[in-house]
């Protein structure tokens, strides 16, 4: 796979986004660019006096989104970094919003051409999408996503580098269902834009096993 390609997954709170990039930034050398992570270490380093970014880090917690310009800043500067570098990216969760696609493609098209880009949807209902969320778990050091599933029930210590697990205060149910309603009323609609830009949005069934969806999307990445 070209190292230098992007691979965009849009989805619901819990479709796997996370999980899945991790895995296809393993296979293919990509970078995951996790807007999440890009954010709360905005909010670990900010002066606890600074009042845009303390009503910032209020609307994340409650899970409404943060002002797409806020976004975008963080976003951007960390696509030239990458592309600088040399290197292919998998976002999770980013763009969230029309006015952050609006920034970003342009940008991520001129650094890797928009041959180069490829743009998938995770389907999942808003009743998985809390059930999966209420208990979702992320490692400490290297934010692994730790899923919903049986056989990661019981795991203390994070499978891939060993660091404690821990939980997301984003991860309660009534958070999560704000984070879904914001989901389809303001990162959906940019679905519409991407195909109006003459983008092919390939549909994954996200409500299949982590590896069934994982084959679902490197077999239609390949198409």
């Amino acid at each position: 796979m070209n190292n230098k390609r992007v691979i965009i997954l849009i989805g619901p709170p819990g479709s796997g986004k996370g999980t899945q990039a991790e895995m296809l930034a393993s296979r293919f050398g990509l970078a995951h660019l996790e807007t999440s992570e890009l954010i709360e270490d905005k909010f670990n380093n900010a002066n606890p006096n600074d009042g845009f970014l303390s009503e910032q880090k209020k609307r994340w917690e409650s899970g409404i989104l943060n002002d797409p310009e806020f976004v975008v800043s963080l976003v951007a500067k960390k696509i030239k970094e990458l592309s600088s570098d040399q290197k292919g990216i998998v976002f999770s969760a980013s763009p969230r919003t029309l006015f952050e696609t609006e920034q970003e493609i342009p940008i991520i098209e001129k650094l890797y051409d928009k041959e180069n880009i490829k743009i998938l949807n995770i389907q999942l209902s808003e009743h998985s999408s809390i059930e999966r969320n209420s208990s979702r778990r992320i490692c400490k050091k290297n934010r692994h996503p730790i899923p919903n599933f049986p056989e990661y029930k019981n795991i203390i210590i994070c499978p891939t580098d060993g660091s404690p697990i821990k939980t997301r205060a984003l991860d309660k149910s009534d958070v999560i269902r704000v984070r879904y309603q914001e989901y389809l009323n303001r990162t959906a609609p940019i679905i519409v834009f991407l195909k109006t830009r003459g983008y092919r949005v390939i549909e994954i069934n996200g409500e299949q096993p982590i590896e069934k969806v994982f084959n679902d999307i490197t077999e239609k990445l390949n198409d």
